[in-house]
C-alpha cells in the first residue's frame, strides 16, 4: 500500500503522515480538525494527487442532508414528464441522481472521498452516515439495488469545531488535530510558495505575523493561508515590504494588514495598541 508523505506544495508533519497511514490501515475515516487555513481541505487534494487517486469532494453546507450524499430521487421531474407523455418515465433510474458517496463507491479505481466541514450541517448529519461509511454500501429503495464500494475509498472528513460531533461518529474515525505550524515549518511552507523570496523579508514578516497572532483577545488569529496571501502582496509591493524592516506592530498597523486581520474588532485592537504606544 502506497503511503502519503506530503508533496512538493504540501508540507506534512510526521504526525499527520502517520495519521493518514493509520486511517488507511484501519480503513476508517480520518477526521481532521484544526484552525481554519491550516490545510485540512488541501490535505485530501494532496493525498489524491500524490497517490494517483481520483478525488471526490463533498462540501457540506448548513442545508446539506445526508441523503444527498447517497442519491436523490427527483419525483417532481418524473411527474412533469408523465404529464407531458415523456417515455423516460417508464424507467425510474432516469430520475435517480447519484450523490458523492455513490460516485466514490462506484469508482473503478480507489478514490479519496472528502467530506468537507462536516460540522456545518445539522447535528444528526454525521450519525445519518454511520452505517454507510462503516459498511461502504447503501440501498436504493426506488430501484431495489445496492451500491457497494468495489474499492474502499480513503475518507477524509474535516471539521472547524463549529459544533460537537456525536460520540458514535467519533468512535468510527481516526482523529488528528493539525497543530499550527512552528516557525521552521512555516519557513518550509513559504519556500514551497516563494522559492526565490528574500530571507530578510521572510524574517521580518514572520516576526510581525507571530506578534499579531500572539495578541491577547484577538478574535481571529491569522492563519497559514493568510500569511501566504500577505507575503504575496509584500513581494509585489516593495514599499510595503520596506516598512516591515525593524518595525513593530506596537508602533503602527502592519502594511497591507487586510490580508491578515479579517474583522473590525481586531483592527481596532491593533489601532489602539499603536495609539497607546505613541502617547
Amino acid at each position: 500500500m502506497s503511503e502519503f508523505s506530503g508533496s512538493e506544495r504540501y508540507i506534512a508533519s510526521t504526525d499527520l503522515r502517520l495519521a493518514v497511514k493509520a486511517s488507511m490501515t484501519l480503513q476508517r475515516p480520518l477526521l481532521v480538525k484544526g484552525e481554519p487555513g491550516t490545510g485540512k481541505t488541501l490535505l485530501a487534494e494532496e493525498i489524491a494527487a500524490s497517490l494517483g487517486m481520483p478525488l471526490v469532494q463533498w462540501h457540506i453546507k448548513s442545508t446539506t442532508r445526508a441523503q444527498q450524499g447517497l442519491y436523490e430521487y427527483d419525483a417532481v421531474s418524473r411527474l412533469r414528464d408523465s404529464q407531458l407523455g415523456d417515455d423516460r418515465v417508464h424507467d425510474i433510474r432516469n430520475y435517480i441522481r447519484p450523490g458523492k458517496l455513490w460516485e466514490a463507491f462506484s469508482s473503478e479505481q480507489r478514490s479519496v472521498l472528502l467530506i468537507d466541514e462536516v460540522d456545518k450541517a445539522d447535528i444528526e448529519f454525521p450519525n445519518d452516515l454511520l452505517v454507510e461509511l462503516d459498511r461502504m454500501e447503501f440501498h436504493v429503495y426506488e430501484t431495489g439495488e445496492t451500491i457497494k464500494a468495489s474499492q474502499r475509498p480513503v475518507v477524509i472528513i474535516t471539521s472547524n469545531n463549529e459544533k460537537e460531533l456525536p460520540d458514535a461518529f467519533l468512535r468510527r474515525c481516526f482523529f488528528h488535530y493539525i497543530q499550527f505550524p512552528d516557525e521552521a515549518t512555516l519557513k518550509a511552507i513559504i519556500d514551497v510558495h516563494f522559492p526565490d523570496i528574500e530571507a530578510n523579508l521572510v524574517r521580518d514578516a514572520l516576526a510581525v505575523f507571530f506578534k499579531v497572532r500572539d495578541l491577547p483577545g484577538l478574535k481571529k488569529r491569522p492563519s497559514t493561508s493568510e500569511l501566504i496571501d500577505w507575503l504575496k502582496l509584500l513581494v509585489s509591493d516593495r514599499m510595503a515590504a520596506n516598512v516591515l524592516k525593524g518595525g513593530d506592530i506596537k508602533d503602527a498597523l502592519p502594511p497591507l494588514y487586510g490580508a491578515l486581520v479579517k474583522n473590525e474588532q481586531d483592527v481596532h485592537m491593533l489601532e489602539r495598541l499603536a495609539f497607546m504606544s505613541r502617547r
